[in-house]
């Protein structure tokens, strides 16, 4: 009887991760050297073990040359973890503080950054539907991967999430029924064009970019964790630079802007939801 093979995979350690930090800048244009090193060795490692067959310079190579293989790395190594509704009682509060005070602007500019697939946006903007400032609404959303944005500029989602966004949309005060906005057709949700027509996905990258515009709320939830410091206080000066006067911040349930450089630009709105108001 024959054993079971198995392959020998490298481990991921601070001079390969620098490595493919260097390959992934020189030969995408795409800087992680402000990225946590912790997160981004988990998230190496992971692909390692599953592509990596013991041989590190093949995977570098194909990460360098092969862009299909490329593209599916930058997926993997990058967090696209999001989901309607996202925190029910967070979206709950831009209900009830922040979009009472948009109410007073002519035209509302949203800006969704590392926005991943997009089904935050499409859940601000059934929240500006319902508070009738959709009509006045433009919705920006970006990511520094091509292949996410795609899929959320189709606007089609599997169904299997959708009972539990269904219920996460309720719990936000949702005041009709989540299906109201789009059809199913083979298993895959797709939002009506009444809802998309607002918005627009585009390629930024928060480590290199500049600002895009001026904007009167800007999105950006569980993004900052995966940076270090330096990174986080560039990033949080372009949302500075991106707001209007009196424009809202949102930050995920683990950051703040406790140790950012221009935290004294803004107010608090909610601490515990991470809504701040630019002064």
């Amino acid at each position: 009887m024959m054993g079971r093979t198995t392959s020998m995979n490298f481990h991921v350690g601070e001079s390969e991760l620098e490595r493919v930090v260097s390959v992934l800048n020189h030969s995408h244009g795409i800087d992680f050297s402000g990225y946590s090193k912790a997160s981004l060795t988990r998230r190496i490692q992971r692909i390692a073990d599953k592509d990596g067959n013991g041989n590190f310079n093949a995977l570098l190579q194909r990460v360098a040359h092969d862009p299909q293989y490329f593209s599916r790395f930058l997926k993997d190594v990058t967090v696209n973890v999001t989901e309607m509704f996202r925190d029910a009682d967070f979206f709950a509060a831009v209900r009830t503080k922040v979009l009472p005070e948009l109410q007073k602007r002519n035209q509302l500019n949203v800006w969704h950054a590392a926005c991943s697939t997009g089904e935050e946006v499409y859940s601000m903007a059934i929240l500006l539907h319902e508070a009738k400032l959709l009509k006045r609404s433009a919705l920006l959303g970006t990511d520094l991967n091509p292949e996410v944005l795609q899929q959320a500029t189709r606007g089609e989602y599997s169904m299997n999430g959708f009972s539990g966004y269904a219920e996460s949309y309720r719990n936000s005060g949702g005041q009709a029924s989540l299906s109201d906005y789009h059809t199913t057709i083979s298993g895959k949700a797709r939002f009506h064009d009444f809802i998309r027509e607002s918005m627009h996905f585009s390629k930024h990258d928060l480590v290199k970019d500049s600002a895009i515009g001026q904007f009167d709320l800007i999105m950006c939830r569980n993004a900052l964790i995966y940076f270090q410091k330096p990174l986080q206080s560039r990033v949080l000066r372009l949302f500075k630079e991106s707001l209007s006067v009196g424009g809202f911040l949102c930050l995920g349930a683990n950051e703040t802007l406790l140790f950012a450089e221009d935290r004294a630009a803004f107010e608090v709105v909610d601490a515990k939801e991470k809504i701040y108001r630019k002064l």
